[in-house]
């Protein structure tokens, strides 16, 4: 550790133990390796997933619904063209609508998704009016808690910033419903300044660069306050604002079983705060395996443009094969972007927003970049099927595209996984909601113990 916050007797202590903590760690590791013919002997679901990947039933949800399979005649499963519907509706009619009105439509889907039907032109206005009342921090709370010790993961300073915020409520462990959807409103209106204020505040402390915070303005919806806030001189055309309204539409909401929602729900099922379900959701959300994927998309895409110079199909193909053998970028094996845990032939998100992409390319002179990742998306399902067994499909997901767009927009690489934060609290807010109003029993699964009895030995004898 290099922290020089630290005292330099801490600091000489830290020298000394951290070669014993190594050792112990290794301790650690091997008493707690489980060999992997145990799952198998007690068929214990691991990641709550069977062996073809499907999930275990754990709730119901009147919120979402995701569909990636069909079933034949016999009851056999059929890979199909993957669906999303928020409360019914499907995703794609949701897009069309609101799109082809040239209206924002993160507000319209947040109403539906908390209060489970489309919300008329009064409901609305009234729904944007209390957002926009909420789009506001606490006193001194930008100076007292963003600017103070800013953290270089802003997932962990936004979390923290969002537990302080219970300090700052006079009803913090009230969960009515009437309370929570305060709380839960007040954080939805909340989040774009917390996210990039706390971006600010990181560039400005660690990489020394000028400190500029916009305040919001009342009657700009979440896209526009996000680029309002984030660009020095609060400057951005109606289709990066369009496109990135879309952005978060697209993201607001995949169904309980996704480790964040599920997080919202097993801490809501405990009775615990607003605040702390929120920030727990956060601490999933952060990780590569979930919100943190479209990062490594474009890092990988980064790699290829400076590895394949001539991207013929030949070419691209090769690399393609080189980073399953593990040979290429980060050597994991993996295509980020590529693939779903649940979606089969296709991801509609990822669909819907491919078809607006090539618009905004042609807009920022970013033809090039985009025919990469068409052609990349092209030619890698093919490739794994032929390397891999894969049981359902694969295609590419919304990180494959959703990275690009962050990137075209301007928007950094820290703040990839908050703007998805963004969005996706809408959905952890009703799952929350719907979690507290028919919370019968806390969430505890049943872990099977495989260690053998040992009898205790006095310390003498050890």
């Amino acid at each position: 550790m290099t922290n020089t916050t630290y005292t330099a007797a801490y600091q000489d202590f830290l020298d000394d133990v951290m070669p014993k903590i190594k050792r112990l760690a290794e301790l650690a590791r091997e008493s707690t390796e489980i060999d992997n013919s145990w799952y198998y002997q007690f068929d214990v679901k691991r990641g709550l997933r069977d062996l073809e990947g499907n999930g275990v039933l754990a709730g119901l949800t009147d919120i979402s619904d995701i569909k990636a399979f069909d079933k034949d005649a016999e009851g056999n499963k059929i890979p199909c063209e993957g669906m999303l519907r928020y409360r019914g509706i499907d995703i794609k009619d949701i897009v069309s609508g609101f799109m082809g009105e040239k209206r924002f439509g993160f507000e319209e889907v947040a109403y539906l998704l908390l209060f489970g039907a489309l919300p008329n032109t009064k409901q609305l206005t009234m729904f944007k009016e209390i957002i926009a009342g909420f789009r506001i921090l606490p006193e001194s709370f930008v100076r007292d808690i963003i600017m103070k010790a800013p953290s270089k993961d802003l997932m962990n300073g936004i979390a923290r910033s969002v537990l302080t915020l219970y300090s700052y409520d006079d009803n913090p462990d009230d969960i009515s419903i009437a309370n929570v959807l305060r709380q839960s409103l007040q954080l939805i209106a909340q989040f774009p300044l917390l996210s990039v204020y706390s971006y600010k505040a990181h560039k400005h402390y660690h990489d020394f660069e000028s400190l500029i915070i916009h305040h919001p303005v009342a009657e700009l919806s979440t896209a526009e306050t996000i680029l309002h806030a984030l660009r020095a001189d609060s400057k951005y055309t109606e289709l990066e604002a369009k496109i990135l309204d879309l952005m978060l539409v697209l993201h607001a909401e995949h169904g309980g079983g996704n480790n964040s929602t599920f997080t919202t729900h097993v801490v809501s099922s405990s009775g615990s705060d607003t605040y702390s379900a929120i920030a727990a959701a956060m601490g999933s959300l952060k990780g590569p395996r979930h919100g943190g994927a479209n990062i490594k998309v474009v890092q990988m895409f980064d790699d290829i443009k400076r590895n394949v110079t001539k991207r013929t199909d030949d070419n691209v193909s090769a690399y393609i094969e080189k980073l399953l053998e593990k040979e290429a970028f980060d050597r994991s094996g993996l295509i980020y972007g590529m693939g779903h845990a649940v979606y089969s032939l296709s991801d509609p998100r990822a669909l819907i927003l491919k078809s607006y992409v090539e618009e905004l390319s042609e807009a920022k002179g970013l033809h090039e970049e985009y025919e990469l990742y068409t052609q990349v998306a092209r030619l890698a399902p093919e490739i794994i099927g032929s390397k891999r067994h894969i049981y359902k499909g694969v295609a590419a997901n919304v990180d494959f595209y959703s990275g690009f767009v962050n990137s075209t927009l301007g928007i950094p690489s820290e703040l990839f996984t908050p703007i998805f934060a963004i969005a996706r609290i809408v959905g952890w807010s009703a799952h929350r909601i719907e979690e507290l109003s028919n919370n019968g029993k806390i969430i505890r699964p049943n872990y099977k113990c495989i260690s053998e009895y040992k009898e205790y030995t006095p310390l003498k004898k050890r």
